[in-house]
């Protein structure tokens, strides 16, 4: 995709953000939760896209941005906007934190052990959570009432979401281009061979990971005020649904790419929202048939389909046989 191609397509994408929440205000909640897919694509890419590590553990980052900004909201005693500022920096410094110490204790691991290793975290988060007092335990905690009218809160969020998923975006689109990024490609294509290049690859994974935090840190922190409601398992630390999209949503878009996970979790969101509306009752069957059908005919994604069916469109040379 050619750099005009670009700044067209996030014009198009910033003028979407700005227009959409006005123009269809009974869909305000639907277009700040598509934000937020976006966001998990893109987070759940840096590790298991770019650098090839596939964790089902992201969502503890997540879960940790919720309920610290929820914790902040409640007991400091600030005013509604400010405690939410400051329980969402100071969430994604805690998951940022998190994501560094549980780096150093199984980043080591490879492949179907690593992926194991981080399913089992997110579960061990939302049962540790469900027995915590200080957190609400298992009957959760509601958050701040926005100081407005409903209509007023669904659209500061519909922007509070565009804005991280575009500076998750942005930042994301200069780490790739940088040697991180060509670092953590390396390690995807072959970890033994950058390690004997010097490369110090246990720096580089724990750094992909903090990153991922970072931005997860700072949609949960703000998500727990749209939902109006932090719960262990179905919310903060749901494994089987935010924690199994994100993958999906990335895989589906193409995964290692910068659009794709964008591209999926578009996708993924319009279809959910579908299957919901006219396939109530059916919607969870549904939806498992999209998985597999997704995982089966679409292995490199939508984007690495369209590349290998249009390879000049995206500027690749094609010699003629």
């Amino acid at each position: 995709m050619t750099v005009s191609r670009n700044a067209w397509l996030m014009g198009a994408i910033a003028i979407f953000a700005a227009l959409a929440p006005l123009v269809f205000p009974d869909y305000r909640t639907q277009i700040a939760m598509l934000w937020v897919m976006i966001i998990f694509a893109q987070t759940w890419d840096v590790m298991g896209g770019q650098m090839g590590y596939n964790s089902f553990g992201n969502i503890v980052f997540f879960g940790i941005g919720m309920y610290t900004s929820a914790v902040v909201q409640r007991d400091w005693g600030l005013e509604y906007f400010i405690g939410l500022g400051v329980g969402m920096a100071l969430g994604s410094v805690i998951a940022v934190a998190a994501a560094a110490i549980m780096g150093l204790l199984i980043l080591r691991m490879r492949g179907h052990y690593f992926a194991i290793a981080t399913l089992g975290l997110g579960i061990a988060a939302g049962e540790i959570a469900s027995g915590w007092d200080f957190i609400g335990a298992g009957s959760g905690m509601v958050t701040p009432l926005y100081p407005g009218h409903i209509d007023g809160r669904n659209l500061f969020f519909d922007y509070l979401f565009f804005a991280i998923a575009a500076i998750t975006f942005l930042c994301l689109k200069w780490l790739y281009g940088t040697r991180f990024g060509l670092t953590i490609n390396a390690i995807r294509d072959n970890e033994d061979k950058a390690e004997a290049m010097g490369l110090r690859t246990g720096t580089f994974k724990a750094f992909a990971w903090c990153v991922s935090a970072v931005f997860l840190g700072l949609c949960g922190g703000a998500l727990g005020n749209l939902l109006g409601f932090v719960d262990p398992r179905d919310v903060a630390f749901a494994g089987p649904t935010f924690g199994v999209w994100m993958v999906l949503m990335a895989i589906l878009g193409g995964k290692g790419t910068l659009w794709g996970p964008v591209l999926g979790a578009v996708v993924f969101h319009v279809t959910q929202e579908i299957f919901w509306t006219h396939l109530l009752g059916w919607q969870r069957v549904a939806l498992g048939l999209l998985i597999v059908i997704i995982v089966v005919f679409f292995p490199l994604g939508i984007l690495g389909w369209a590349r290998e069916r249009w390879p000049h469109r995206f500027g690749h040379r094609v010699e003629a046989s």
